[in-house]
């Protein structure tokens, strides 16, 4: 199952804001990296910016191309604004669901948690990070799982950020995917307009 492994600190300097989780890089480096970084030129082309926008996305949620273009025509067929589709299909993710709900604290966990089993969808193992949640699914720890130190650690710290598009019962560690979250209830710094003029050349 492939996958972004590289150096995530890169990544945040590179786009100048932590879009793979907390960096301590940014404020020692709050430069590009690489050899030039410093000195790089700070003018894009407006290709550069569209190109960087879709980059960003994909590392944001950890997809890569052929799965994000398969998004993309999703969205694209769906009723309402494409770039919109394409994020709210993005939080549908079931990685992306389990961080958002702090059963895992960072995307990758969420990944990791996901393909060892550890996560149910209406009651069903799903070892799929990429499975596409549809609103009203339930998702729940595993009983078997409920006692993992960084399931436990991750809810512990998670208990003041919730989200309006989910529903959270943590006596049962449960939770339901309410509906797709609208484009300003997504926190994230993303202008997907970049994207959909990418992709429409």
């Amino acid at each position: 199952m492939a996958r972004y492994t590289g150096p995530k600190a890169k990544i945040s300097r590179r786009y100048g804001e932590p879009i793979m989780g907390p960096s301590k890089a940014l404020s020692k480096k709050n430069y590009p990296p690489g050899m030039h970084g410093r000195g790089r030129r700070s003018k894009k082309s407006e290709y550069a910016l569209q190109l960087m926008e879709k980059q960003k996305v994909k590392y944001i949620y950890g997809i890569l191309e052929r799965q994000f273009r398969n998004l993309f025509q999703r969205a694209t067929v769906k009723e309402g604004i494409t770039g919109e589709n394409l994020l709210k299909y993005c939080e549908a993710r079931l990685d992306n669901t389990v961080y958002r709900l702090g059963i895992a604290p960072t995307r990758r966990a969420a990944r990791q948690l996901v393909t060892h089993k550890h996560v149910m969808v209406d009651g069903e193992i799903v070892n799929i990070p990429s499975y596409s949640l549809r609103p009203g699914q339930t998702i729940s720890v595993r009983e078997k799982s409920k006692s993992l130190e960084a399931v436990t650690d991750s809810l512990a710290g998670h208990t003041s950020k919730r989200y309006t598009w989910l529903e959270w019962d943590g006596s049962q560690m449960t939770g339901k995917f309410v509906t797709y979250p609208e484009r300003d209830q997504i926190p994230e710094n993303i202008s997907e307009q970049l994207i959909v003029e990418l992709y429409s050349k």
